[in-house]
């Protein structure tokens, strides 16, 4: 399932888009070696590095521990969505819960 949203939206970045300016397509994703977690008293769930759209371009969001508690149990990466005409990003973000 995940697989198949991630096919959809890279899809979708390959689109022309119609706003203006043109949006370039997501760029490829950079490594992102996972570390070996803190220790810390709270559980931990790593969240993947990804691009995220900065109003003028992509900017890399680096991977990162964060708290277990209030994350979905999926991540789903950043994707454009055309609304009323007008093409819109939706950022990456957790998913369930």
């Amino acid at each position: 399932m995940r697989l198949l949203a991630l096919l959809c939206a890279l899809m979708l970045a390959a689109c022309t888009q119609t706003a203006s300016p043109p949006y370039p397509p997501v760029p490829a994703m950079l490594a992102d070696p996972r570390p070996l977690p803190p220790v810390t008293p709270e559980a931990l769930v790593w969240q993947p590095g990804h691009w995220d759209w900065a109003g003028s371009g992509y900017v890399w969001a680096p991977g990162q521990y964060v708290p277990a508690t209030g994350h979905g149990g999926d991540w789903m990466p950043g994707w454009w969505s055309l609304t009323d005409g007008q093409w819109h990003w939706e950022p990456a973000h957790w998913v369930g819960g």
